[in-house]
């Protein structure tokens, strides 16, 4: 307690990875000792090394990036006579001289790549991280998960999420002695789990339900715990969702999908919110060689451009065409989470849905999801999702939407 004429206190609270959360009265000052002017509600003194020009952090440096991020992000400032985004280095070995200590350039090509470093100058702008780039989604996962967890720890993960996870969790980390707690995306499901787990693993929307969970105050309750928390972005994509600014410690993604979204990559990339965490990483690709070929890098980097185009049009699309299934009698029921390319409907048997996917003629039948060209699968038929026989993901292309909507209305017709 203070007395009437005394200040009242100032408390400070330190968290292992930031911000700092500062609550009671307190006066800002500028190098000079000028008061400043404090913002309403708690102060948060960053530690994202963004806004070191401002005395408190108002996040507003930490805004979501539109379309101009993604056309121009990790492009290198204009010179006359070169491209806007120069050519894929392939290299293996680099001129280098000297000591490793004094290393600024690259020296071999499982360390380094400039491609791989202005692709990843990308993916930072866009995620508000560290980002590293890998050679597929899983790789990424991987990195995170056998980084992080060790005999002993605790890993909370989605029982509704991409199956892999849950097959390198029961194949390799329960080997090593990590307790795997599954669970559905559930907010309640998830915190009823969470006591004692090293690394909170969430996929928001899930796929391939498309449950949507509260990343922000999952967060939150995880940091209370200690608890390191990884999300799988690939569906929102950083344009429509951020984890790291909601308090996730790292951002995962599968690039091969929306991201790059020409269905001929396979990519993907870590973000994290320290940067310590994200040399960790990295230390984990280049030990492993998980890393991703220049041209692969080039080609992504090329696609970003086209992401906000991509993303607006296959949004509309997907709208437009959750409203007419919804309308339908013949499906059991229809799911679009308000954000990404992909909704799921329910046709009840798998014979009506192999029938349906047979019928589409302009719809390609496979298995990702992100690029544009429409296409959708039966999901059930890998027998890895505890989803209905008759499950459709339906990945919306860039087509026009009135040809996307009448050709799934033909399909569904002709299979009535």
């Amino acid at each position: 307690m203070t007395s009437d004429n005394q200040p009242d206190e100032v408390v400070i609270k330190v968290r292992a990875d930031g911000p700092y959360k500062v609550t009671g009265q307190v006066r800002l000052t500028d190098a000079d000792g000028n008061s400043l002017a404090t913002p309403d509600g708690p102060l948060a003194l960053c530690r994202c090394g963004r806004s070191q020009t401002k005395p408190y952090c108002d996040r507003s440096h930490r805004t979501a990036p539109g379309s101009t991020a993604a056309v121009h992000a990790g492009l290198p400032r204009p010179a006359d006579g070169e491209p806007y985004l120069p050519g894929p280095v392939f290299a293996a070995p680099y001129h280098f001289s000297g000591d490793v200590a004094d290393r600024a350039e690259p020296s071999y090509g499982r360390d380094d790549n400039p491609t791989w470093g202005r692709w990843e100058a990308a993916l930072c702008e866009l995620e508000g991280g560290t980002a590293v780039a890998f050679s597929s989604g899983m790789a990424a996962i991987s990195a995170v998960l056998m980084t992080q967890l060790g005999p002993g720890d605790v890993l909370v993960a989605p029982s509704d999420g991409i199956y892999t996870v849950r097959t390198l969790a029961r194949e390799h980390l329960e080997r090593i002695g990590v307790e795997v707690r599954l669970v559905a995306t559930d907010d309640e499901a998830i915190r009823e789990a969470l006591p004692g787990a090293k690394l909170l693993w969430l996929e928001s929307p899930s796929n391939p339900l498309l449950d949507v969970a509260d990343i922000s105050g999952l967060a939150a309750l995880a940091r209370e715990g200690g608890t390191l928390v990884a999300v799988d972005n690939t569906l929102a994509t950083p344009l429509r969702q951020r984890p790291l600014d909601l308090g996730a410690d790292y951002s995962i993604a599968s690039a091969a999908k929306q991201l790059t979204g020409h269905s001929d990559l396979v990519l993907g990339h870590v973000a994290a919110a320290d940067p310590e965490r994200a040399r960790a990483i990295r230390h984990w690709r280049t030990t492993t060689g998980a890393i991703p070929g220049p041209f692969e890098a080039w080609l992504a980097h090329r696609s970003l451009a086209t992401l906000g185009l991509r993303v607006e049009r296959q949004e509309r699309t997907a709208q437009a065409l959750t409203t007419m299934l919804t309308a339908r009698g013949d499906v059991a029921w229809a799911r679009w989470p308000g954000l990404g390319c992909v909704v799921s409907f329910d046709l009840v048997s798998a014979d009506r849905a192999s029938a349906f996917l047979a019928a589409c003629r302009m719809l390609a039948e496979a298995t990702s999801f992100g690029g544009v060209h429409s296409s959708a699968e039966r999901r059930a038929r890998w027998g890895a999702d505890a989803v209905s026989p008759g499950l459709i993901r339906l990945s919306v292309g860039c087509e026009d939407a009135h040809d996307v909507l009448a050709d799934v209305a033909q399909a569904l017709d002709a299979v009535a």
